[in-house]
């Protein structure tokens, strides 16, 4: 069984802004977010027996979600670099919308942006990552792991996970208020209680 959230939302997310591997600082909202999914995975754990680990990207907004989920469950953080959000190149710290405005046909598949120029990582360098670090996890059913990391790693991570292709893998909801089990070839979303 896997756990996967996403970290809760920053000021970049709030700004509509590209984070690729730049940091932001959770919002107040999203650290309402993360003790709220800390809350439901801890639940989680309590109901499935074992050894449970929690690994993290090492960015912050993941690490401060993280460390919401350890307070929660009592568990240590480790981290692993293959959870890292996608690299975005010289797009990261700008607006979406000068994104799109300035660069409308590089980097965007026909529904979303996604890669860069100038040093960002393509959609196989991501899904590579996301397939290495899973075939690295021990396997059912005794696999119990709670994973924290971004929005487009998550929805590779879960198309890797199910055997989507990439249209579908990249039209998956990416929420801050919820969490996936990824268990026996199912993937199940959880909500939390909404937060203000």
């Amino acid at each position: 069984m896997i756990l996967l959230l996403r970290h809760g939302q920053t000021f970049w997310n709030r700004e509509r802004r590209v984070q690729g591997r730049l940091e932001s600082d959770l919002t107040p909202l999203g650290e309402r977010q993360a003790v709220a999914m800390a809350g439901l995975a801890a639940d989680l754990v309590r109901r499935e027996e074992g050894d449970w680990r929690l690994i993290s990207s090492p960015t912050g907004r993941a690490r401060r979600t993280a460390e919401a989920v350890a307070a929660a469950t009592g568990l240590g953080v480790q981290t692993d670099d293959r959870l890292m959000e996608i690299c975005c190149g010289e797009w990261e710290g700008r607006l979406w919308d000068d994104v799109r405005r300035d660069d409308p046909h590089r980097g965007y598949d026909g529904e979303r942006f996604f890669g860069a120029p100038g040093g960002g990582e393509t959609f196989e360098d991501v899904m590579g990552r996301a397939a290495s670090w899973l075939a690295s996890l021990p396997p059912e059913p005794g696999r119990r792991v709670i994973a924290v990391s971004h929005g487009v790693w998550g929805r590779l991570a879960r198309g890797a996970y199910a055997g989507l292709d990439r249209r579908a893998t990249l039209n998956q909801d990416v929420p801050q208020d919820a969490l996936y089990r990824l268990q026996n070839g199912q993937i199940d979303r959880f909500d939390c209680e909404p937060v203000e």
